[in-house]
């Protein structure tokens, strides 16, 4: 296996991680119908459709649902007013993964976890002050941590 340098975002330590890889027989077993869509099908949920869950503390970490790779801090969260969760950083640029993608006729940057490959969303130039970035993230596909 493949290893590959992840930060943890609770430790604020970088680790050496093996890559994940698995068949799509064994993602269907562990992601729901809809977490497989966005995660593996490169799906979108319909705007406005869901919302990612907010820590009652106000701290948080949302986590890759396919494999749990810490990717966006719940402080670096923000209303974009798209519909779909928005983040202006990620918690570490080794923990995502960014990959042209020419699909449906544009040319966007599509956001993956690092870890297992999962399509998250994209990322465009339109975001807050400190970074510009607009980290438009599927709900579907994040889970938030809480210590």
């Amino acid at each position: 296996m493949q290893k590959i340098q992840i930060y943890d975002a609770i430790t604020k330590k970088t680790e050496s991680v093996e890559r994940i890889v698995k068949s799509d027989a064994e993602w269907k077993k562990i992601l729901t119908p809809e977490q497989y869509h966005v995660t593996r099908e490169k799906g979108t949920e319909q705007a406005f459709s869901k919302q990612c869950a907010l820590p009652a503390s106000g701290e948080g970490i949302y986590v890759c649902v396919a494999c749990g790779t810490h990717l966006f801090a719940y402080g670096k969260k923000f209303e974009s007013g798209t519909g779909w969760p928005s983040f202006w950083n990620p918690v570490s640029p080794l923990n995502v993964t960014i990959e042209e993608d020419k699909g449906y006729g544009m040319v966007r940057e599509e956001v993956l976890c690092a870890r297992c490959g999962a399509h998250l969303g994209h990322v465009f130039d339109d975001g807050p002050p400190p970074t510009g970035k607009r980290y438009c993230i599927n709900a579907g596909s994040l889970k938030l941590y809480q210590k």
